[in-house]
């Protein structure tokens, strides 16, 4: 079973990649985030005629999850559980989409920027990370056995290996303390990093800015991770980060993040 994870920044100006990243690493599912759309909108057909289910949240042209699988999709569930709001009036975001494929329960997760130290951004994407610890936590408290897959754009380096430069994002989200903490925490209630084995750093990035020549620079970020139960862990022979799909005229600023499971 092949599962990936990607950032990729408007579905519908990607479709057509998309639909290559499915066939030439022969996925059975892909999880997608920030796709920017709302449900009517996202580009389903090409998806159906590839032989694809899709699960999707999108509420606007921001944010947006989604689920595409040749396996089925049972259970499809909108936001975990405790998913905190954001804004006064608090608005619910579309940053979390779940659903069991094959007996494991896949979550595209895109957690919150945070924009900036100190802003109430911030202290959102802390909460939100908290309760997904703490739903997280659940789960295998009521299935120690749980396969369970968490990824997707984390907007977290968790160690000072996944930036180019330490200096450059000091004081900058993504790297604090308490984002890192976060992190952590989640690893720490059971979920391992499955891909980091497989692509250990420094200098090993999912993520380049557009600007300033990041990506021929190889100035990027580790932000997107695959983190899985005890016994999803134990399924994992490969992983791998797909680099050559940053490359070339309409590529998305992230890269597929690639798990096989026997």
């Amino acid at each position: 079973m092949r599962i990936a994870t990607w950032n990729v920044n408007s579905i519908r100006s990607r479709i057509d990649r998309v639909v290559e990243v499915l066939q030439r690493h022969d996925l059975d599912v892909l999880l997608l985030q920030e796709t920017k759309c709302r449900d009517d909108q996202f580009p389903v057909l090409p998806l159906s005629a590839a032989g694809y289910d899709v699960a999707m949240h999108g509420l606007n042209q921001w944010n947006g999850v989604a689920i595409i699988s040749r396996a089925g999709l049972d259970d499809v569930e909108v936001g975990f559980p405790g998913m905190p709001a954001y804004g006064d009036p608090a608005v619910s975001e579309a940053r979390a989409i779940g659903a069991t494929v094959d007996g494991v329960r896949v979550w595209s997760l895109y957690v919150p920027n945070g924009r900036e130290v100190g802003h109430p951004h911030y202290a959102y994407k802390l909460d939100w990370l908290a309760k997904l610890r703490d739903a997280a936590q659940g789960w295998l408290a009521d299935d120690g056995d749980a396969q369970i897959m968490l990824a997707g754009d984390w907007n977290i380096a968790p160690t000072d290996d996944d930036v180019w430069s330490v200096e450059f994002f000091e004081g900058k989200t993504h790297v604090t303390a308490p984002e890192r903490a976060a992190f952590r925490a989640v690893v720490d209630a059971g979920f391992a990093d499955l891909v980091r084995p497989y692509a250990p750093g420094p200098g090993v990035y999912t993520y380049w800015d557009y600007t300033q020549l990041r990506f021929p620079k190889r100035q990027g970020m580790r932000i997107d991770f695959a983190l899985g139960s005890p016994a999803l862990a134990e399924r994992v022979t490969h992983a791998e980060i797909d680099r050559e799909e940053r490359k070339g005229k309409g590529a998305s600023d992230h890269a597929p993040v690639l798990v096989t499971l026997d």
